[in-house]
């Protein structure tokens, strides 16, 4: 009988589900959200580092993740990504640049001296990334500590403690006569939950409801407003101090959501309205799991309530938001709801659990998918492997890729112990789960930009084949924006390479710089035969915006100056003896070709007698150049080599080891013997918008423009390109070389940011222990094509060697 009752409700569901299908504004949701999404391409990133905790001198290692947050598989879109480290108050520290290869990139940054010991954020990102602010950045917390800088350990004992307390109706709003459902977060001063006893009172300071947390500061209570009423919570903390904190005010009109369990396979959404109208009142629901799995459905408010069901299997894995809507798509609610992943990368690893200085490792990894606690096929998954020492010194882990993916990187705020909800699976988690959701509201987007007409332009493009240098054209005069005007950026860099824009109508130009490496001088000009009054001002590409996530108070214990004192050391030791071992791809031919190709006609200056000017030089030797002189300047005229009898009347670029030069009378005061070669395109030549009467260019033998003076109007400015690759030193002592008298005294043993399973989920990896001896910790992190992802830590001893 109850089997019979069960399928005649899932046939009803299922009609009226039909129905609500072919309604034309369920209907016109799903495709308005879709062609948005369509556009709205995520991007996700996680940032595995080599460790939590520096010391101002050493090197942080760091490995990105970049996925689509959709799938969480690889996204080769973006090709830069840009890390920077900030402090308490979102000061920058450190900023870097650096390259990714589908969806994979690495990099390094030295921690300078000048750094203050205290706790700090890491964050990553995208330029697309950009488009949907700061709070959808990646960020974790490191420890650094200055130990010849003093500083007082105890000073977060000393402040007063204060308390962050919020509060969440379900679906966002208390409307009076309606009950609601609440949650709340309590923060103490180091950013984690605190326990507490609470109760709400209203105006007349009578109690209407008791609460207390139940994980992490966070719980949730009942609460039916009465009609004109205001209410308090007051909490008691575990000291018996008491803080009063006001409750969101309440709505005459509105509407209130309830979601719960209605059946193992089924979710009940119930809507409560107060509304008054003599019509029937439609009411639609939209749900979707990161932009994917969109579900829609209508309902009619019957009695001021309408009732939803959702089936769990149409839901996606991971956090779905599910919103209601009236009749002209404004959102009147919404909430949360997750879905635990059904796979997960299981890792193991193989290794010694003890060992002496400078022993060899070997460590045997393996990686496979498993599901419902069943290892399936292997896929060759992608792992980073960091092995450092740890000590008596307590500091903040890092928040692992699962649940960064899943968790984290979904919710506004930071979330306390992640790994907790994965680790412990069981009804009470699913619990504290579900109050998590109703505490962490958080959407990547707009809804006025995703039911619209006409498509709103994102603002920033994604860097799919290299850096964007932007900047904007104005007046020297005035400092008004200029529009139309041709600009150029060139850098002295073999081979040569030149990069144009035409400022818009708000004097905005932007330069797609590719294999921009290193530290670069770059030059910045307009064409100074015709725009000489205005100047191009360049901006940085770091986002000058941040999220409202705190940085915990940095506590370092007195007891822990032994270890601080032993570490510095290692530092100090490992700078001086065992320097990092540097690599950089440099152009290797003598003759590289430059970014207009192969030319016409290429003369090296050697080959032919020299002359002593100039003129002579291009007279005698380079044929396609036509010297012509008039009103006292000089000019050079080419013939198009494709059109015969075609000669151009205007000026060719002229390029000086790259450079721009628009005053021909300097290229011919030139000393000749200072130039080693003359390359000539013969035809016109077409970069980004402008077109070019062919190319002279002229080439020194160390590509530093050989003594020549650029024109004053000519701006030249450092800039910082791409990150250059460094190699991660690890010495070995397998040559007989385990007694040498060099110390080696490294904390971070290990970093390995690409290693590739084989196909049957195998990898093997070695290294050597160094002299420090200690408790060494290895995690490993890691994700699949598919984009399933997991992590494992593991640990082992170092001892003294006996001989």
């Amino acid at each position: 009988m109850k089997r019979t009752l069960f399928y005649c409700c899932m046939l009803l569901c299922a009609a009226l589900s039909a129905y609500a299908q072919d309604d034309a504004m369920v209907k016109s949701i799903q495709q308005r959200f879709g062609i948005y999404t369509e556009r709205a391409l995520q991007e996700k990133m996680y940032v595995h580092l080599d460790r939590p905790l520096y010391l101002i001198g050493e090197t942080i290692w760091f490995k990105a993740y970049n996925l689509n947050a959709a799938s969480h598989q690889f996204l080769d879109v973006s090709k830069v990504a840009y890390l920077e480290v900030l402090d308490a108050e979102n000061n920058v520290l450190i900023q870097t640049k650096f390259v990714l290869a589908d969806g994979k990139g690495n990099g390094s940054l030295l921690i300078p001296s000048t750094i203050a010991s205290g706790n700090y954020k890491v964050r990553c990102y995208t330029n697309w990334m950009k488009n949907y602010g700061p709070e959808y950045f990646f960020e974790s917390s490191i420890s650094i500590v200055n130990p010849f800088v003093r500083f007082d350990p105890d000073r977060l004992a000393k402040e007063a403690e204060k308390y962050d307390v919020q509060f969440f109706p379900e679906g966002g709003y208390l409307v009076k006569g309606i009950e609601s459902k609440v949650g709340f977060r309590a923060i103490g001063k180091d950013g984690n939950g605190v326990n507490f006893t609470g109760q709400v009172v209203n105006s007349q300071n009578e109690s209407i409801a008791k609460f207390q947390p139940e994980k992490n500061g966070i719980g949730f209570f009942a609460l039916k407003p009465e009609p004109g009423a205001t209410y308090n919570a007051v909490i008691k903390d575990s000291k018996g101090q008491s803080y009063t904190f006001p409750l969101p005010k309440t709505e005459e009109q509105g509407y209130v959501m309830q979601l719960k369990d209605s059946t193992s396979s089924l979710l009940k959404i119930t809507v409560t309205a107060a509304v008054v109208s003599d019509e029937p009142v439609p009411v639609y629901l939209m749900s979707h799991t990161r932009q994917h799995n969109v579900l829609a459905d209508k309902k009619y408010l019957k009695n001021n309530k309408a009732v939803f069901t959702l089936e769990k299997s149409q839901l996606g894995e991971g956090i779905s938001h599910i919103t209601i809507f009236n009749e002209k798509l404004k959102p009147l609610c919404e909430r949360l709801y997750f879905k635990r992943p059904s796979k997960q990368l299981a890792i193991e690893a193989t290794i010694k659990n003890a060992f002496v200085t400078r022993e060899k490792v070997n460590m045997d990894i393996s990686a496979a998918v498993a599901s419902a606690a069943v290892a399936s096929a292997s896929e060759m998954s992608n792992l980073s492997v960091a092995i450092y020492l740890t000590d008596s010194i307590v500091t903040q882990s890092q928040t692992d890729i699962t649940s960064h993916l899943w968790l984290s990187s979904d919710l506004k705020g930071s979330v306390e112990s992640p790994e907790y909800y994965f680790a412990n699976v069981n009804a009470d988690t699913d619990r504290q789960l579900d109050n998590l959701m109703l505490t962490h509201g958080w959407r990547r987007f707009k809804w006025e930009n995703v039911f619209v007409s006409q498509a709103v332009p994102f603002e920033f493009l994604p860097e799919f084949d290299g850096h964007f240098i932007q900047g904007k054209v104005v007046n020297k005069s005035d400092g008004a924006p200029a529009k139309g005007i041709d600009t150029y950026l060139a850098a002295l860099d073999v081979p040569a390479r030149l990069y144009v824009s035409q400022s818009d109508q708000k004097g905005n130009v932007m330069y797609e710089v590719r294999k921009f490496n290193g530290p670069k001088e770059i030059t910045l000009q307009t064409n100074l035969n015709v725009d000489s009054t205005y100047r191009i001002e360049i901006a940085s590409p770091f986002v000058k915006q941040f999220a409202t996530r705190p940085v915990a108070p940095f506590v370092f214990s007195k007891t822990w100056e032994n270890q601080l004192l032993n570490r510095t050391i290692n530092m100090q030791t490992a700078n001086v003896f065992l320097p990092p071992v540097l690599t950089e791809r440099k152009a290797t031919l003598a003759d590289s070709v430059a970014f207009f190709g192969v030319p016409d006609e290429k003369y090296f200056l050697d080959d032919f007698t020299r002359f002593p000017t100039m003129e002579e030089v291009l007279r005698e030797y380079v044929r396609g150049v036509l010297v012509r002189k008039r009103q006292k300047e000089f000019h050079f005229r080419l013939v198009d080599k494709l059109l015969p009898n075609t000669f151009y009347t205007t000026d060719p670029l002229i390029l000086l080891d790259g450079i721009p030069v628009f005053n021909t009378d300097k290229i011919m005061e030139m000393d000749p013997l200072k130039v080693k070669k003359v390359e000539v395109l013969s035809s016109r030549y077409f970069l980004g918008p402008m077109t070019f009467t062919g190319i002279v260019s002229f080439s020194t033998y160390r590509n530093d423009l050989a003594g020549y003076e650029l024109d004053p109007k000519v701006a030249v400015m450092p800039y910082e390109g791409l990150q250059v690759q460094r190699e991660f030193y690890s010495p070995r002592y397998d040559k007989g070389n385990a007694e040498s008298r060099i110390p080696d005294f490294r904390n971070l043993l290990h970093w390995a940011p690409n290693i590739t399973t084989d196909a049957s989920g195998k990898a093997n990896l070695d290294f050597y222990t160094s002299d420090q001896t200690g408790h060494y910790q290895v995690v490993i992190q890691g994700i699949t094509p598919s984009g399933v992802s997991g992590s494992r830590t593991l640990s082992f001893n170092v001892g003294k060697s006996s001989l």
